[in-house]
């Protein structure tokens, strides 16, 4: 077999395997067209670490393929269970460019046993290891030593040992932990810190874990995370003062006079937010107490726990552990730290893969990412009350994209976040109630518009609209760029920008360009969002907008101008317009590699593109496609995506002064994600 796969292996439990293999998935995407997951041995029937790669990264595999044996199977019969390991394996590795393989999760105290056949089976299956060691209440010493034990065992096996990654490690080890595992010189070397959000079990697993029922709080707050256990055994003022954010808080069931205490700091900008509050000991809740409370709006999930007393409810609360699984926020947090502390560069070096000349979506999401936080610039986000941006902007941040400025009154966007259970720490919140900024901006709308016989009133009136007031903040350079439309409509976003930012000079028309980032490739579409008619000089400068976009992110420009005929084989005055298009920019951009009237088949493919037009250097290579209207040019692009699998980013506007640019109102937080980065890049290169 040959070597394009890396054994993820630990000599014990609770690492955070899952962690490491999320972000040496997300590495190798970046590198390989396509790559899959398998879990050798799982401990039962429904492995969630599989499960949850499988949902997470976008692999196009089943779970019975990413899934091979129990342990409980491979301890019954080792050799037979070896065999079939290997032939599924094989199977796989026939499927994909880099395989990630997990080894097992050792349930309970580490068995020698189960240590040598993960050691086993990486041999057989020609996987180099990486191993994940554990630095939870261990010093740089101990980790060293645990680390040194485990690479004996796998190279008793005659595996290759390509590096250890210490994980969950107390920060104030951290470096010391980093320069030991270097010393062993054993390959990559990394130290990751203990993460506070990772190892947090959800309030929902909490529930289950006491048998617990919801008695108030809203039920979508129990897949919110809970990061510490407080107990509520004395008088509410030091009750307060121990509080910590995101803690779960047991109190005794006949202590009911510290709930109003406990919601009200929950709801409370000076406190921290709690995850959930339990009621324990069985004791009767008085009727006072639940009338009370029936007039509150309590989102904090509050659970009833009558069957145990405060100790063991504490005890089994500490001993609930959480994993990466299903949470978005802890995929973002896992993927960071592995980015911040793991050279992923020299891991994927250490496996020795071929690169593939090829952009997949994930390595241009990759390198858009990367472009953007190269030279952060400030994007304003207007809709601040829309979770979606809230969610978005605690990504960005973390992801360390941009700077970010949300429209909102500063207290509320804070409690929103909170209560979402996203991190917005990092954001300037800026209100539109700002008396000074008012009349700032007021002013210089009614200035550049008084030939429309606009009034300071209604330039007043205008800034009340999130839209305007985030454009001019771009006019006046508080930002360098704005992305709206989760919540308004397109006309709604542009308007402002056409009304004041105006377009370049020297372009006629602003356009709307999508990046298609297709299974192997990126392809620029436009105009696909903006202009239903445009005439040929219309069409000329999309073109040479949108090869000025290309440019930008990379994508050599080879410009084809798009009609129902190729060359001169066709006549009519669509396809006219679209001819004098083509020489209107061959006169203005000589050097521009452009073709057109041509077929979108022609454009696209190599062997049409012979056919129809043999000398052109455009023709069954293009990657720039200007549509010869909005109709085409929209319905063009979503059938491209919605059959071929194609991630469309954008719509960007294209031809304004400084970027602006529209979401739709169904955007994912992915979507919001990219469409920043992207807007950052065009504050960047000034297109």
């Amino acid at each position: 077999m040959t070597n394009k796969s890396v054994y993820i292996a630990s000599p014990e439990g609770l690492v955070g395997k899952s962690a490491i293999a999320l972000g040496l998935i997300e590495s190798l995407s970046r590198q390989v067209k396509s790559v899959g997951i398998f879990r050798p041995m799982v401990i039962g029937d429904h492995d969630t670490i599989a499960q949850a790669l499988l949902a997470q990264t976008g692999i196009d595999q089943t779970y019975d393929e990413a899934v091979g044996l129990t342990v409980r199977q491979t301890e019954d019969d080792p050799e037979q269970a070896l065999t079939q390991i290997i032939e599924q394996y094989g199977a796989l590795q026939d499927r994909y460019d880099a395989l990630v393989v997990i080894g097992s999760d050792y349930e309970g105290v580490a068995s020698p046993t189960e240590l040598a056949f993960n050691a086993r089976v990486a041999a057989n299956l020609n996987a180099p290891v990486l191993l994940v060691v554990s630095g939870r209440e261990r010093d740089a010493d101990e980790v060293v030593a645990s680390a040194e034990h485990a690479i004996r065992s796998f190279e008793d096996q005659h595996d290759r040992v390509i590096g250890v990654i210490a994980n969950r490690v107390d920060p104030e080890h951290l470096d010391a932990v980093k320069a030991g595992l270097a010393a062993i010189d054993h390959g990559v070397s990394a130290a990751i810190p203990e993460s506070a959000l990772l190892a947090a079990p959800s309030v929902r697993a909490q529930f289950d874990r006491l048998g617990a029922q919801l008695w108030r709080g809203d039920e979508n707050n129990l897949d919110r995370e809970s990061l510490s256990v407080v107990v509520a055994g004395m008088t509410l003022p030091n009750v307060l003062n121990r509080l910590e954010p995101e803690s779960s808080v047991v109190v005794a069931s006949d202590r009911t006079d510290l709930l109003p205490g406990l919601l009200l700091a929950h709801s409370s900008d000076t406190f921290p937010n709690l995850a959930s509050i339990f009621l324990v000991g069985g004791y009767e809740i008085p009727a006072s107490v639940g009338k009370l409370l029936d007039g509150l709006s309590v989102s904090v999930p509050v659970g009833l726990v009558p069957d145990k007393g405060t100790f063991a409810t504490a005890t089994e609360l500490h001993d609930t552990h959480g994993t990466v699984i299903g949470s978005a926020r802890k995929f973002t947090e896992a993927l960071s730290l592995f980015q911040e502390h793991v050279d992923e560069e020299s891991v994927v070096a250490a496996l020795d893969l071929p690169r593939a000349q090829l952009r997949t979506p994930r390595m241009f999401e990759y390198q858009v990412m990367q472009k953007a936080r190269a030279d952060k610039k400030t994007i304003v986000l207007p809709e601040a009350d829309d979770a979606r941006i809230l969610e978005a902007t605690s990504i960005l941040l973390k992801r360390n994209v941009a700077n970010i400025v949300l429209l909102g009154e500063p207290e509320q966007v804070k409690q929103d976040a909170a209560r979402l259970g996203f991190d917005i720490a990092g954001a300037q919140i800026q209100s539109m109630s700002d008396p000074e900024l008012v009349e700032k901006f007021s002013a210089k709308y009614a200035e550049l518009r008084a030939k429309k016989g606009v009034t300071i009133e209604q330039a007043r009136e205008k800034m009340t609209d999130p839209s305007y007031f985030g454009t001019m903040m771009v006019h006046f350079g508080m930002a360098d760029g704005m992305v709206s439309g989760a919540a308004h409509t397109t006309a709604n976003t542009i308007r402002p920008a056409l009304e004041f930012i105006k377009t370049k000079p020297g372009r006629k028309v602003v356009s709307g360009a999508f990046l298609m980032a297709m299974p192997d490739q990126v392809l620029v579409f436009a105009d696909c969002a903006v202009n239903p008619n445009p005439t040929s000089e219309q069409l000329a400068d999309i073109a040479i907008a949108t090869a000025a976009t290309a440019k930008a992110f990379d994508i050599d420009p080879r410009v084809a101008m798009l009609s129902y005929s190729t060359g001169t084989s066709g006549f009519g005055e669509d396809v006219d317009a679209v001819r004098e298009a083509t020489e209107l920019v061959k006169a203005t951009q000589p050097d521009f590699a452009v073709a057109g009237p041509i077929q979108f088949d022609a454009a696209m493919d190599p062997t049409v593109g012979r056919q129809k037009m043999p000398d052109s250097q455009v023709a069954g290579q293009a990657t720039v496609y200007i549509f010869p209207d909005l109709n085409t040019g929209n319905n063009t692009y979503k059938a491209v995506q919605r059959t071929s699998g194609a991630v469309a980013i954008g719509p960007m506007l294209q031809g304004l002064n400084k970027p602006v640019n529209d979401l739709s109102r169904g955007a994912l937080v992915p979507d919001i994600v990219n469409t920043v980065a992207i807007t950052a890049i065009q504050a960047q290169m000034g297109i």
